[in-house]
């Protein structure tokens, strides 16, 4: 949807609406690829904390939106996935736009099977704010 004028946006959005929580930060998906995706998050009020930078648990869940979007669109067509755990290391306040990145490890079947996936938050002088690594159990879509 990216040469449809807008289409990031609308393609975010129907993400957001697919998972509800998820699209309560906003995000925008800016590139989507086999075992890769990159996604922004603006620094708005609605993100925010007390102490003017964009909250822990906003970081997180873009965390987990850039990490499940890279690793959903390469799943094999009968497989499926839960995110099983999460580990965060807060390394900067996070300030102005937030870019997630991530690159998944090659998934090659429906089996059962836990995968480490890494995702990077920087902010817009390309500093790291978040590293981030979510525990995900990948098995077989159930019938």
């Amino acid at each position: 949807m990216e040469r449809v004028p807008g289409g990031k946006r609308l393609y975010s959005r129907l993400v957001g609406q697919m998972a509800p929580y998820t699209g309560s930060i906003a995000a925008v998906v800016q590139e989507l690829g086999d075992g890769y995706s990159r996604v922004t998050l603006s620094d708005r009020r609605a993100v925010r904390n007390h102490l003017s930078c964009i909250h822990a648990v906003a970081l997180a869940n873009l965390v987990e939106l850039t990490g499940n979007l890279a690793l959903g669109y390469s799943l094999p067509d009968d497989a499926r996935f839960i995110v099983a755990g999460m580990n965060l290391d807060y390394i900067k306040k996070a300030r102005g736009p937030i870019t997630g990145e991530c690159r998944t490890p090659p998934i090659e079947s429906s089996a059962r099977q836990e995968y480490e996936v890494n995702v990077t938050l920087r902010d817009e002088g390309g500093d790291i704010v978040v590293e981030g690594m979510l525990r995900t159990l990948v098995g077989p879509k159930q019938g």
